[in-house]
């Protein structure tokens, strides 16, 4: 298959973008993250990538009580003298929803307290840092990863971006939910050298429970890419008080028994960084669990042990 684009008006959404990650695949890679996703997960490691559309991110314990943003925007930033206030400075809140996204107060904050998640970017300037590290790759074995959110949620752009990717040579990995449509996973799989495809949890009822979504697509989708022959690093986060039980653990050693040539199984221990973003944009962060120290990384490496786990899945332990 071969796609030609005239590429210049098209832009995604992006949020971040990390160079020199080695977490993210092989080698050396530069990640880069795109917003939106259909899936609400409540352990969300990056609750600000799953609205599509650019979202402002207030830290207060950034905030100075200056009022400036209060003076650009007095629908979005309200301020109320507080005694209580460990600063003594005026209380600062924010109206979420009356804020239009323009930048001008995030701009204009003087202690960096506030933030815009998601700039409308141009596979052009992508490519143009990309491609900088493009001697790192081939040293390494590395390239670019994109990543979310769920990437297929901007599936024009996401293509877009592999085509071009791969014309320059580099190599590409995509960290998908599975929850896309086979139509979109068939199209873009001749430009992804390697999947990380997660998963969430073994039980139908639980994973909608815990995502919103049953399981039933996602695993039809692994089956079909693993069948097709593409790599794939099955990626399993573990949250203490919810999937981290033992028909779970034999759910992912079941993977490992029916997909034998998986490059490589990773099982992700939660931690609740989450938490401070979902707060800094205003979202809800829907669970309570504690950060995975090591007794019980232990404790979950002795459950996959009785298993029959092999050492492969303990790669991140």
């Amino acid at each position: 298959m071969n796609h030609s684009f005239d590429n210049s008006g098209c832009t995604g959404i992006v949020f971040d973008l990390q160079r020199c990650s080695m977490h993210d695949g092989p080698g050396i890679r530069t990640t880069v993250f795109l917003k939106g996703c259909p899936l609400s997960c409540k352990w969300c490691h990056n609750p600000e990538s799953q609205l599509s559309r650019s979202q402002l991110a207030y830290y207060d314990e950034k905030c100075s009580g200056c009022r400036l943003c209060g003076s650009i925007h007095p629908q979005v930033h309200c301020f109320e003298y507080n005694s209580n206030h460990p600063d003594r400075r005026p209380a600062h809140s924010v109206q979420y929803q009356n804020c239009t996204q323009c930048g001008k107060c995030v701009a204009n904050c003087p202690s960096s307290a506030l933030k815009l998640f998601g700039s409308r970017t141009s596979i052009q300037s992508l490519l143009e840092i990309i491609k900088k590290d493009i001697p790192y790759y081939r040293e390494t074995g590395g390239g670019l990863t994109v990543s979310g959110g769920e990437p297929f949620f901007q599936y024009t752009f996401l293509l877009r971006l592999l085509v071009e990717t791969k014309k320059a040579g580099i190599s590409t990995c995509v960290e998908t939910c599975g929850f896309v449509t086979r139509e979109k996973l068939e199209e873009a799989m001749p430009y992804i050298d390697m999947f990380l495809f997660d998963y969430k949890e073994t039980s139908p009822v639980l994973h909608k429970k815990f995502t919103g979504v049953d399981n039933a697509l996602i695993l039809k989708n692994l089956d079909f890419l693993y069948h097709s022959d593409k790599k794939i690093i099955l990626r399993c986060p573990v949250i203490p008080g919810y999937n981290d039980t033992p028909q779970h653990f034999k759910g992912i050693a079941a993977m490992e028994q029916n997909y034998p040539n998986l490059a490589g199984i990773e099982i992700l221990p939660y931690h609740d960084m989450g938490k401070v973003k979902a707060h800094a944009v205003g979202a809800d962060y829907l669970i309570s669990a504690p950060t995975a120290d090591l007794a019980l990384k232990s404790k979950w490496k002795e459950m996959m042990q009785s298993c029959n786990c092999s050492e492969i899945i303990l790669n991140s332990f």
